[in-house]
């Protein structure tokens, strides 16, 4: 997989096929994410690639939580393709970073999803178990 990451995609850590460290970076000039790269954690179950794996951002001195209407302040995304619903087989890591970095290139608005600060403080969820209900597409 090192050799044929698409662009914008490094691998950080994938020594063992449970957890894997990744960057990505947004490649068109939305000022929102200029000269940014974000670290995505990706935990995968014994049933991948039947069930998605839970992907998450990861913030730490280098990499923060990228600003998005569908990104809570602490990493958990709300995307359709990483719901039990959306997710497919065919899907792998390339395509999840590749659908992140395209969420991301496609959004104008600083802000956190609506609750972000009362859903961070009292989820108790894993991302994986949390019931989105996704209904705007226009970001």
């Amino acid at each position: 997989m090192h050799d044929h990451l698409p662009p914008g995609v490094e691998i950080v850590k994938a020594d063992e096929f449970t957890e894997w460290l990744m960057d990505i970076k947004v490649l068109d000039d939305n000022p929102l994410y200029r000269n940014e790269v974000y670290r995505l954690k990706f935990r995968f179950p014994n049933s991948y690639p039947i069930e998605a794996p839970e992907v998450v951002f990861v913030k730490d001195d280098t990499h923060p939580i990228p600003w998005h209407p569908h990104i809570y302040s602490n990493g958990i995304i709300c995307l359709d393709l990483l719901d039990r619903q959306g997710w497919s087989p065919v899907h792998n890591v390339e395509s999840v970073c590749v659908s992140l970095q395209s969420m991301l290139t496609g959004n104008t608005k600083k802000e956190r999803p609506p609750g972000d600060e009362n859903f961070v403080k009292y989820n108790t969820q894993r991302p994986k178990d949390i019931n989105f209900l996704f209904h705007d597409n226009s970001v």
